[in-house]
């Protein structure tokens, strides 16, 4: 089992930055990869960005160049770095990870940027 504890989250201006932090706990060894999704009203969730344990990271074309993913395997924790915020990001981000075959989510930590 691994657990998925999200924070960072917050309401912001557009154009502004956020970071939202991941830590996992429990049988984190098995962890192949991580990652962030999002979920806005009335839409399918959808990938933001992953990175797997070896640090390679993956982006959604609607967020590359805006937005970081990064790991502090020390701590067990994945960040995202969010800059440039759009109003279209608004959304409940969701920590991912992937133990195949199985995927785990944290709770979800709301994003909400202001026009």
């Amino acid at each position: 089992q691994v657990r998925l504890v999200e924070s960072g989250g917050g309401l912001v201006h557009s154009g502004g930055s956020l970071r939202l932090s991941c830590q996992a706990s429990g049988s984190i060894g098995r962890i192949s990869a991580m990652g962030w999704y999002r979920q806005a009203p009335g839409k399918e969730r959808e990938l933001v960005a992953t990175i797997t344990t070896g640090g390679t990271p993956n982006y959604s074309d609607s967020v590359w160049g805006r937005f970081t993913i990064s790991r502090d395997a020390a701590k067990n924790t994945v960040y995202l770095q969010m800059n440039s915020l759009k109003p279209e990001d608004t959304a409940v981000y969701y920590c991912n990870a992937a133990i195949s075959p199985s995927t785990y989510w944290g709770q979800g930590t709301q994003v909400t940027v202001s026009s």
